[in-house]
């Protein structure tokens, strides 16, 4: 973890609980679904246990024996029912072996088996009634698939430079775009994310992400063919999102507070085009710094027509400040989780999709997890509920992968025990669940690996921001 990170972290107490108690409550939610559900059906409860290994704090209920318990590795937990499974050293020995105590029904299995996932999805839906009776703040930018710029050149992975997809494909500023590969998307989170996840190939092997688009109200598809870049290696075909560009400040001496511009002044064109981002004046203004510009601007009612002069290299050229377009959104819970549940859904199918650029790699652990709790501690406690939502949708969801150790491998091999006629061979099960528990620790310091590197890339990028002359906010 990086350093900065770990310090900030740290030094916000009210991060640190919050964090504990939404991540860690998301845990003990789930693991309370399995114990309630054993209780209703009769099951005998030997340990109740946030986290894993030896114990932080334990206490033993002299009425139903149970032991309660606080683990060192907070990474899951789990509610030892030796009826269901005996898993030995995985989860402890429990004191009465499931040979002396009564069989359980496979209905009653399932049951308890699925009630963890179940009350992931009914706390989701609670927060998400919360988040949605309240509000959340919002980029308004995000709420839009308008496209505000057009790259004319991608980076590749090595370096190299080449002309954007988008460029290549004719897309334009101005054009909203209503889905990808036949997806829908509804904001530009969603655009990405179906960018990203796409898999689709021509004939010859190659990229292919299918746009359509509206173009001044006429529907048309668009074939681009996206490239992998950035440090993450994802689809890119080099747009960026559409805004309203007012001006908050302008840095003094630059070329545009030379033009006359003014905060308060909303920046419509550029040259006589179309001007929905900042990116599009940077990389005119920049890319011949000799010749005149001409910027227009709606201040009031008015439109005029500001003269930027020619520019040298030493001025910072095309510098300004946007006021960021807040409001305050109120997605239904429906909405909310069911968004999540495809995404879930969707990232999934994109690991085991042999077509698709996304791997372990592109995904976030425990680490990753804990940071974005901070950045959502950040912005405030609604977008803490709401990124625990899509944490509750998320463990629902990959719990019930048929993988042995989660819940999703129990029901299979309960399953596969009712249709053979007598249960698996409990050292067989034992012996796979450690197996999978080992791989599955390794894929969570595996994706911790890329966590830290994103952090600490971005960790750069925001000193490199910090140290340039005028922030740009958008």
């Amino acid at each position: 973890m990086p350093a900065d990170l770990l310090h900030s972290i740290l030094s916000n107490t009210g991060s640190v609980l919050l964090i504990i108690l939404f991540f860690g409550g998301s845990i003990f939610v789930h693991e309370l679904g399995h114990f309630l559900a054993a209780r209703a059906r009769g099951l005998r409860v030997e340990t109740f246990s946030i986290g894993f290994g030896p114990p932080i704090v334990s206490w033993t209920s002299a009425k139903s024996g149970t032991r309660y318990m606080v683990a060192w590795f907070p990474l899951g937990g789990y509610v030892l029912l030796p009826q269901i499974a005996d898993l030995g050293a995985l989860e402890g020995e429990a004191k009465v072996s499931a040979e002396e105590l009564p069989s359980v029904s496979y209905l009653s299995k399932v049951i308890v088996l699925l009630a963890g996932a179940a009350f992931n999805v009914l706390f989701a839906f609670i927060l998400a009634c919360v988040v949605w009776r309240t509000g959340i703040l919002e980029a308004t930018e995000a709420n839009s698939t308008l496209i505000g710029y057009v790259a004319p050149t991608i980076d590749l992975p090595n370096g190299a430079k080449v002309q954007s997809p988008a460029l290549a494909a004719g897309l334009r500023v101005g054009d909203v775009v209503k889905a990808i590969d036949g997806h829908p998307t509804a904001d530009w989170p969603a655009l990405n994310e179906t960018l990203v996840m796409g898999s689709a190939h021509d004939a010859q092997g190659g990229r292919i992400s299918v746009f359509t688009i509206d173009r001044g109200g006429h529907e048309m598809k668009v074939t681009l063919h996206p490239i992998l870049s950035g440090d993450d290696k994802v689809r890119r075909v080099g747009i960026g999102t559409g805004y309203e560009m007012n001006v908050d400040s302008v840095a003094p001496g630059s070329a545009l507070a030379k033009s006359g511009l003014l905060p308060g002044d909303r920046i419509t064109g550029l040259n006589g085009a179309l001007v929905l981002n900042f990116q599009t004046i940077a990389d005119q203004l920049e890319s011949d710094p000799s010749r005149p510009a001409s910027l227009t601007v709606l201040r009031g009612h008015t439109t005029l027509h500001l003269a930027i002069p020619p520019r040298t290299a030493s001025l910072p050229l095309g510098q300004a400040a946007f006021a960021a377009a807040i409001h305050l959104a109120h997605p239904s819970p429906v909405q909310q989780v069911g968004q999540d549940f495809l995404l879930t859904i969707r990232t999934v199918w994109a690991l085991i999709n042999p077509h698709s650029d996304i791997g372990l790699s592109k995904l976030s652990g425990p680490v990753g997890i804990v940071r974005e709790f901070h950045a959502a501690v950040e912005v405030g406690i609604m977008a803490v509920l709401r990124f625990t939502v899509f944490i509750n949708v998320n463990l629902a969801i990959l719990n019930l992968l048929p993988i042995p150790v989660l819940d999703g491998g129990q029901i299979a091999f309960a399953t596969i025990g009712r249709l053979r006629g007598r249960a698996l061979p409990p050292r067989f099960i034992i012996a796979v669940h450690s197996l999978f528990t080992v791989l599955i620790l390794s894929v969570f310091v595996y994706v911790s690996f890329f966590d830290v590197r994103r952090w600490s890339r971005e960790g750069d990028e925001a000193k490199a921001a910090a140290a340039a002359p005028v922030s740009q906010k958008h």
